[in-house]
């Protein structure tokens, strides 16, 4: 598994998951529909990806289908990384 995923899955795992539930997350669980992130999580959940990854990303693209398992957000992270590097940031 990559830096990235490891990364966001372990935060995941340390922030929504309570010790002792039966609940195994990997990197196609679901997240938001799976009711282990909610909308005031996910806010911030985006901080965190802005702050470690020095993206912004914009609210309209923070979706709960963009926050819905670590892969999806991977690929949010990703595509703005890429963005970024190409404004020169």
């Amino acid at each position: 598994m990559d830096e990235l995923k490891q990364t966001i899955l372990d935060y995941v795992i340390k922030e929504y998951v309570e010790e002792g539930d039966d609940i195994e997350v990997d990197v196609d669980t679901l997240l938001i529909t799976g009711g282990i992130v909610d909308s005031f999580s996910m806010v911030s959940l985006k901080r965190f990806l802005e702050k470690k990854y020095q993206i912004q990303i914009p609210d309209a693209e923070a979706t709960p289908d963009a926050f819905d398992s670590v892969n999806r957000i991977c690929e949010l992270v990703d595509r703005f990384r890429q963005a970024q590097a190409k404004e020169g940031r």
